[in-house]
Formats: C-alpha cells, structure tokens, sequence
C-alpha cells in the first residue's frame, strides 16, 4: 500500500507550484477539482454562474476520480482548489511534505462512504472475522481507505493477510459484481453500485459511535492561498451560501441543476445526497472543526496510516494545514 501511494503522490511535495503569478487581481482563471456523482448544492450556483459572478474570473471544473489524484494536481499547479477531497488523502499528502491547507468542510456522509462485501459470502459483522485471507479493492489514500483500515482494526482482521487492490470505487464495484474480489469499499456512485451486489459490515451511525468520521474538505495549495485570500474567501462564500439554500428547504429547486452537474440521473442525485450533510460557516469555525478538533482528526488519522505501513510518518501537529481565514472572511466574522 505504501508504494502505491508513493507512486500516486511522487514527486508532489517537491514540485514548484507556480502560483506566484497567481496573486488577487492578475489572473483571470483557475481549475477546481471536483467529483462526478457526488452530487452537492455547490454544484447549483456552480450551473447558475455564481462563482464567476462573485469571484469576477472564469472557473474551470476538472473531475477525478480519487482525492489522492487531486493532491498531485494541487502540487503540479494545475489545480487550484480541490472541491470535497476526503481528509484522509489530504492528510497522505500533507504527511509526505506538500503544503496544502484545508479552507472548509465540504460535507460529512457517514453513510455514503463504506465497504460491501459480496452477498454470495454471507459475512455480516457476527463473522466478520472471516474476511481474513480476503481480496479486498481499496481506493488508496482516500477516506475509504482509512474507513477500511479502521474497521479491519474494530473486526480484528490482520491486513497482512488480505490482498489489497487499489481501485478507484467505479472499478471496485465492477470487480465485486465479476466476483474477482470478495468485498470492496467506496464512495458515491461506486458504492451505490457496490450495495447491488452485497452488504455492509458497519451502518453509518455505528462508525461514527466508533470514532470512525467521514468528511470532505475544499482545499488549496498554502501558496495559492495566501496570495489570494480574498479570492478564495468569495468562492467559500458562495458554497456557504450554497448551502445555506439547501439546509433552509429549497432542495427540489436545486436538484435538477446539481443532479446535472454531477453526471447523475435526479433520482440517484436526490438518494445519494439524502446521505449527506453540509455545515454552516459558524459550525465549521467551531471547536468540532477548525477551532481545534479538524486538527486533532488529522493526528489520528496520520497514525492509523503509520500503524498500518501505508505511510513512512505523521507530522507532529497538524494545526498549521487548517487555515480558518477565508472561512472567516467569508462568514463576515
């Protein structure tokens, strides 16, 4: 695992990012990362124009596939702002040396992120320790990465004895569905499809008892950030308020525009985001998140990778790669 992510991340800590030309007020475009069937209302002032408009330069949208390819694109310079990149890749990234920064919570979805094992095996979580031996697809890096390590570690399950297949979700639920793997974890759309060929050992809810948190970040090269916080500070703006249209009830009027941007059919966009949670500005500045817990996470999470081989070191604190100030700005605070 921990050559893979190598392989994913090479060179990224060391790249140069080319963001000094830029600065607020002599650029004119930038690239954001985003995910195809991960429907969010971001995705509807997206369509309506919203960023351009407050943000007075031309945006363009560039999806992947995985968290960890958009941590190579943010060291490359070829993307400026990651849109939902699970925390667990920023963390991988962010452990190797690259200098990123978490701007805001993107959403929480404990239920939209797990492992399925095949139904034909009839392993639930009574015996689930018969796992063991398994062939397993993983999305490495990701936040269902670290949801895998983590519930192997709550079954007991030694990974040295799984053979682990790093797959981006799409490709794990086809390999589940062939039978060439006996359980696969995933994200969105990948999981959707996984679930038609099996079951989960874990409810959402019985993660989070566990500890198990699953949230996505927005995130940006500290460079870029720090050269254009007020830029920055418009485009979290417009996601707050984003948002705040969706948690007040205006869901039917923003679907169509977010089920289209996400490359979703409306009813699967409608499933998948009922999963979904998206906090408001002064939660994410609050001690769960930014003021001191998103930190704290990130510690734990850079451990559970180092116990389990996938990364060579944690960073003794991780306080430094949460950055509240445009949030701030944003939330007029």
């Amino acid at each position: 695992m921990k050559q893979t992510i190598a392989a994913a991340l090479a060179g990224t800590a060391i790249l140069a990012s080319g963001q000094s030309a830029l600065a607020d007020g002599h650029i004119s475009e930038i690239t954001v990362a985003y995910f195809l069937e991960w429907p969010l209302p971001m995705y509807d002032a997206w369509a309506n124009g919203e960023f351009e408009e407050a943000m007075g330069i031309t945006l363009n949208w560039v999806s992947f596939e995985t968290g960890t390819a958009m941590s190579a694109a943010m060291a490359s310079g070829d993307v400026q702002i990651a849109v939902s990149q699970g925390l667990p890749p920023f963390v991988v990234a962010a452990s190797a040396g690259q200098d990123i920064e978490v701007v805001d919570v993107a959403v929480t979805y404990a239920d939209n992120d797990n492992c399925v094992v095949r139904s034909d095996l009839e392993i639930d979580a009574d015996n689930a320790s018969e796992l063991a031996g398994r062939r397993v697809a993983v999305p490495l890096g990701t936040a269902a990465h670290y949801g895998f390590l983590r519930q192997m570690e709550h079954f007991g399950i030694d990974l040295a004895s799984l053979v682990i297949v790093d797959m981006a979700p799409p490709e794990g639920a086809a390999a589940l569905s062939q039978g060439s793997v006996d359980f696969a974890c995933g994200y969105g759309g990948g999981l959707t499809r996984m679930l038609e060929y099996g079951n989960v050992l874990l409810t959402g809810d019985e993660k989070t008892e566990l500890g198990i948190l699953v949230f996505d970040v927005i995130s940006a090269p500290a460079e870029f950030v720090a050269e254009n916080p007020d830029l920055v500070a418009s485009f979290l703006a417009v996601t707050q308020a984003a948002n705040d249209r969706w948690n007040a009830g205006e869901t039917e009027a923003m679907l169509p525009n977010i089920a289209e941007r996400a490359g979703m059919d409306l009813d699967a966009a409608r499933a998948s985001i009922a999963t979904m949670g998206f906090p408001s500005a002064d939660a994410v500045l609050g001690p769960i998140w930014m003021d001191g817990g998103m930190a704290t996470f990130m510690g734990g999470v850079a451990n559970v990778f180092v116990e389990a081989g996938s990364i060579d070191s944690a960073l003794a604190d991780y306080t430094d790669r949460v950055n509240p100030g445009p949030l701030t700005t944003a939330a007029g605070n």
